[in-house]
Order: structure tokens, then C-alpha cells, then sequence
């Protein structure tokens, strides 16, 4: 591996102002390659796509190149089977509106506490519309883990859809994701995964996911905004009809995504995606050969870090963490100090030159079953550009505190 820390942070102008950036969970930073594909699909200038004129075709190759890029980065079988939208959450209730379309009453749908809010109130919503029933798997509020068998004693011959997450965006909790989907496989239900933060933290392969539909954001690994995904196999589409406009675009992906597309976010997102399969100087081959290499050497630069910080700050006796999974868990840390807000430990380390978050982080159903309710608590979330001086600074910052 030829992984060196510092030639990738001095690819991000943001990192220049000397903050420890830990809020990698709430958005990462942007490299100044995405920065440049952006301003330059714009300088040079596009048009909607369908005209006979060259705008009109870079925005259309742009859109080709970006739905390769994804199903590069995911593992997807086929860029047909990439839908973009503007965020996660959008994506979430567009295909929660079509896939219950058939839902009726005794149905079930099993969602799950691990989950953010966004891969389980649009089921909710839609099942109780439809009369279905929703079954709920309940984290472990001691570990922060979810067991795959708390999920799959909920799936059964009335199950239609399973969603769960990959990994947890407070906890960074991975459940056994394959347990689970084959499971709902064996009974003939979909299973939907949020993977808006397990993709910034893994080698991401849908088949060995077994996953039907697997959701991701690109401003999570590096990329813009207003550019989210969920990719499957296309034919896990074709017999899907959302509502649409009469002359919009009847064949899929397209007829899932509403309006005009971003081009230029949709260049930022090829960008990206090269630019994390350039991680590792020593990656070579095709797109996905790279990418496999430098998500290898990113996982390890993490693992190191996150030995680092989990250890740190269980020596701290004025610090609790909740949950602390046993299992891979992405680098991410959610902690508070007790008689201290969120907010006011947040607000202190922001003093301190640190950015991390507080609050539920939408999290909603896991911070109600850790007990800790809707204030939520503090969390640390290492990237790819997280170097061992961020960590210590947090570390020390948080001595301090307490």
C-alpha cells in the first residue's frame, strides 16, 4: 500500500484553515479535483440534454459518466441500475411511494432502531397508509450493536421489505448485512440499505451485500451536494413505475428521476469517485481495480485512527461513550460528558479548533432506545484525511474538559 496521509490532505483547501475537521459523518470536505470539475463543466458551459449541439451532448456524457462512475465505486452490475437524486432522504420517499404501491393490509415492512430516520419513517409513512404492518428490530443499547437475528425473526411469508442499515451514522455499527438480506431473499421480500455511511468506509460490492436497492450520498465521500444515488440491478426497476410527467423519459433509470439533472455536481461525482481510486499511488488498472486497492489502504488508515480514538477516549474517565460495537464498526464515535449539553461540549471544542457534531444526527429511533432521547449526544467521525494530530487534538481537548 502507498497510502500517504498528507499528499491527500494537501488536495483539500478546506483542511488549510488548520481545524481538526471530525465531522466527516455530516459531510466531507471537497478536493480540489471535484472543485475543479465542477466550475469547469460550467465554464465551459451546458444545456439540457437532447440537442443537437455539443452543450447539449456534454451534459448527456456527463450523466453517462457519472452513473459508471457510481456503479464503479458500488459494485453496481450496470450503470442502468443507478438513480440519482437530490439527497438520500428524497431518493428514500420517491421509491418508498412506488414500491408500496402494492403494499396491503398484513403486509409487513421491518425497519430497524440502528437506522437514520430517513431509511425508516418514509416506510412507516406509507405502510400505515397502505394498512400494513411494521415490525421494528431493536438495537442493543449496551453494545450499540444490532443483531442480524433480531432482524431476521421479524422477516416473514407477509414481509414485502426489509430496510436496514449498512452502518450506523452515530454508532458506526455495520450489522451482518448479507444474514439479513438473504433472509428477506428466502421469503421474497426487497431489502432497502442506507449506505450513506458505510460507502465512505468500505469496499462496497452489491452482490455481496445482497442487497436489492443500496442508497448513498456523494457529498459523504468527497463529492458535492445534490448528488445522491441508489443503485441496484436494472432489473430490480424495470418493473417499477413511478408517477411522472406524460413526456418525461418512460425508460429507467430516467423515469425515476425527477426533472433536470445536475450536471454539473454529476461531473463533481465522476471526480470524486477518481479521486478515492487514486488514494493508494501505487493502484493501477481499470477504475474498479484502483478503486479496490485504495479503498484497501483508506480502510486501514481508519482502523489505525479509530484504534486511536476509541482507546483514548475509553481512558478518559469523564467521558461515556455510547455503544461500542464489537464488531467493524466505521471510525466514528458518539459520546457526551455527563452534566454537560452536547451543544456547550460541541461549542467548547469548537474553541478548540475542532469541528464535531451533537445532537440526535437524525438518528432518531437509536437515541431514544440508548435512553439519552432527543438531545442526542457528541460525535467524532474520522475520514480518509484524518490525520493522528486531529485525533490527539480531540483527545487532549477532552482531558481538558473533564
Amino acid at each position: 500500500m502507498a497510502f500517504d496521509v498528507e499528499k491527500v490532505r494537501a488536495q483539500y483547501p478546506a483542511l488549510a484553515d488548520g481545524r481538526a475537521w471530525l465531522d466527516g459523518a455530516a459531510g466531507t470536505q471537497v478536493p480540489q479535483p471535484v472543485i475543479d470539475a465542477v466550475t469547469d463543466a460550467y465554464r465551459v458551459g451546458m444545456s439540457n440534454v437532447g440537442g443537437p449541439y455539443a452543450s447539449s451532448r456534454r451534459a448527456g456524457g456527463i450523466v453517462a459518466e457519472a452513473r459508471a462512475a457510481v456503479a464503479d465505486l458500488v459494485g453496481a452490475p450496470d450503470p442502468a441500475g443507478v438513480v440519482f437524486g437530490p439527497s438520500m432522504t428524497a431518493l428514500t420517499y420517491r421509491f418508498a411511494a412506488v414500491l408500496a404501491d402494492g403494499w396491503r393490509p398484513g403486509d409487513e415492512v421491518v425497519v430497524t432502531q440502528l437506522d437514520h430516520d430517513a431509511n425508516v419513517r418514509p416506510w412507516i409513512q406509507h405502510a400505515q397508509r397502505a394498512g400494513a404492518t411494521v415490525r421494528v428490530a431493536e438495537l442493543d443499547p449496551a453494545t450499540g450493536e444490532l443483531p442480524a437475528q433480531r432482524v431476521t425473526d421479524l422477516i416473514g411469508e407477509r414481509t414485502k421489505l426489509v430496510a436496514v442499515t449498512a452502518a450506523s451514522n452515530v454508532l458506526g455499527t455495520m450489522p451482518d448485512l448479507r444474514t439479513i438480506t438473504g433472509r428477506a431473499r428466502q421469503v421474497g421480500a426487497l431489502s432497502y440499505v442506507d449506505g450513506v455511511q458505510h460507502c465512505p468506509h468500505a469496499h462496497v460490492r452489491l452482490a455481496e451485500l445482497g442487497a436489492d436497492f443500496y442508497a448513498t450520498s456523494a457529498y459523504k465521500w468527497a463529492g458535492p451536494h445534490l448528488a445522491a444515488v441508489v443503485a441496484g440491478d436494472p432489473w430490480s426497476l424495470e418493473n417499477l413505475h413511478p408517477d411522472k410527467l406524460k413526456p418525461s423519459p418512460d425508460t429507467s433509470p430516467d423515469r425515476f428521476e425527477l426533472g433536470t439533472n445536475p450536471f454539473a455536481a454529476m461531473a463533481g461525482v465522476v471526480a470524486a469517485v477518481e479521486h478515492l481510486a487514486g488514494l493508494d499511488s501505487d493502484a493501477d488498472g481499470s477504475r474498479a481495480d484502483r478503486l479496490a486497492v485504495s479503498r484497501r489502504a483508506v480502510l486501514a488508515h481508519e482502523e489505525a485512527l479509530a484504534g486511536v480514538l476509541f482507546d483514548g477516549i475509553a481512558a478518559l474517565d469523564g467521558v461515556v461513550r455510547y455503544g461500542a460495537p464489537r464488531g467493524r464498526c466505521t471510525p466514528t464515535a458518539f459520546f457526551g460528558i455527563p452534566g454537560a449539553e452536547p451543544r456547550q461540549v460541541a461549542e467548547r471544542l469548537a474553541e478548540r479548533g475542532l469541528n464535531v457534531s451533537h445532537g440526535h444526527s437524525y438518528a432518531w429511533e437509536a437515541v431514544h432506545a440508548l435512553g439519552i432521547g432527543p438531545q442526542g449526544g457528541v460525535r467524532a467521525s474520522l475520514s480518509h484525511y484524518t490525520d493522528e494530530s486531529d485525533v490527539r487534538r480531540l483527545l487532549e481537548a477532552l482531558a481538558d474538559l473533564t
